[in-house]
């Protein structure tokens, strides 16, 4: 079998991609005592062994991209698993006892489910719950007691409302909802409206390819926009498929209606093109030395960015990114957006006291026909921020302005969208 395994001499981690398995390999069984991580994503597997749970020390499960039409029960049975992934399988079943008991991020991101368990509000330690592009009209009213649940992704999916408890959880802060029949109709009107706005392919020259995320691929290109006038832009180019925040034309359509910010990343408008083309963005060229800000979350992270350990950052920058990115947030606002996804590895930072924010993949319009839920919508981007700016003062060098953990605590505790908002922070800040 050729058992792909960690560098560890335990082997707590294989991974078997891509190898067309219809089953797991008996081989596996040999390592029960210690493997941690199991990837067999890419197969053809439609079931595991009911003996899974054999494996005592499994954390780490991922099986995306695979055949499986129902969530394995041998799951449930899994002591100490805590991080399950079945991306783009068949799943439309998802059985209550198929939740392991430790169960802290659980990625269903692109499959066939309708309706989850009340089971899933039953996991205390669940933080991250991915259920971008499925079928789901509802989700069971047991999630409200989720104590742990930090970031939901429920775009791409078929509601046409939002639960009213959900921006009430006491530790959501990132959540996506576009690409859903309630967010539809304003989507589609920002996308149609930016057609005058479109920028001819033909005025383009394409340069290197700068980078590719979930939903893209974006590379360098200079828009010839006069005889004498060449401005360096990037062309970010979709892929067309669901991603773990939801569909790219929800992206897009978050992304033209941002407008201009002096700590947003431009837009200058979409690309027009044929009708087959993948849709782009032209978008402004950022200067090559800002950077991510941090990396993504890790596994063990699960919802918290991972810095640089030698990282520092002066209070008096601290200050003046914290009003830059309050501003940047206060028009998303003002325009019936929330960004669901601020952090800092979605800032691109110049290493000082200016960054611009990007990724709108998770951005989600305020539904219209729930009017009442738009403050409490709007608090969970406070609350990413909250914890934003708990990380930077974790990491200041010397003492940064009383206002700053002032606000922190009160975007962590709920209370800064009634006392006025990322305006009013942006506004205070702008004293300091």
């Amino acid at each position: 079998m050729g058992l792909a395994v960690g560098e560890s001499l335990d082997t707590r981690e294989i991974r078997l991609t891509g190898r067309g398995l219809t089953q797991l390999p008996p081989e596996v069984f040999e390592h029960a005592d210690t493997l941690e991580l199991l990837d067999v994503s890419g197969n053809q597997l439609d079931a595991l062994p009911d003996d899974l749970q054999r494996f005592q020390r499994l954390r780490i499960l991922f099986a995306s991209s695979n055949r499986f039409t129902a969530l394995p029960r041998v799951l449930g049975a899994c002591p100490r698993l805590a991080m399950v992934g079945f991306k783009s399988n068949a799943i439309a079943d998802v059985p209550a006892e198929a939740l392991p008991p430790r169960l802290r991020w659980l990625i269903l991101t692109d499959n066939a489910i309708d309706a989850l368990p009340a089971a899933i509000g039953q996991r205390p330690q669940l933080q991250k719950l991915m259920l971008a592009g499925n079928r789901l009209t509802m989700l069971p009213d047991s999630l409200q007691d989720a104590p742990a649940l930090e970031l939901l992704r429920i775009a791409a999916n078929r509601f046409d409302r939002l639960p009213g408890w959900l921006p009430a959880l006491p530790r959501l802060a990132w959540l996506a909802w576009g690409g859903n029949p309630a967010t539809a109709a304003r989507e589609s009107a920002v996308l149609q409206g930016s057609e005058s706005s479109a920028i001819d392919a033909h005025a383009l020259d394409m340069g290197e390819r700068l980078g590719e995320g979930a939903s893209g691929v974006i590379h360098a290109a200079r828009w010839r926009r006069g005889d004498a006038d060449e401005t360096p832009v990037a062309l970010k180019r979709f892929k067309g498929q669901v991603t773990s925040d939801g569909w790219p034309h929800s992206e897009m359509a978050a992304s033209l209606a941002a407008g201009r910010h002096d700590g947003l990343i431009p837009v200058h408008g979409p690309l027009r093109q044929p009708p087959q083309a993948a849709p782009a963005l032209v978008l402004g060229r950022v200067p090559p030395h800002f950077t991510p800000m941090a990396a993504p979350p890790s596994f063990d992270s699960c919802t918290r960015d991972v810095y640089w350990p030698q990282m520092r950052l002066g209070a008096g920058d601290v200050a003046a990114l914290a009003q830059r990115v309050a501003g940047a947030m206060a028009q998303l606002h003002a325009r019936g957006l929330v960004h669901g996804d601020l952090y800092a590895h979605n800032l691109l930072w110049d290493g000082g006291r200016t960054a611009l924010l990007g990724d709108f993949g998770a951005a989600s319009f305020l539904p219209a026909a729930q009017p009442a839920l738009h403050a409490a919508l709007r608090a969970l981007d406070l609350r990413a921020f909250g914890v934003l700016l708990g990380e930077w003062l974790a990491r200041a060098d010397g003492a940064a302005p009383d206002v700053l953990a002032r606000w922190r605590d009160t975007c962590l505790d709920g209370s800064a969208e009634a006392a006025g908002g990322f305006d009013a922070i942006a506004h205070e800040l702008s004293k300091t």
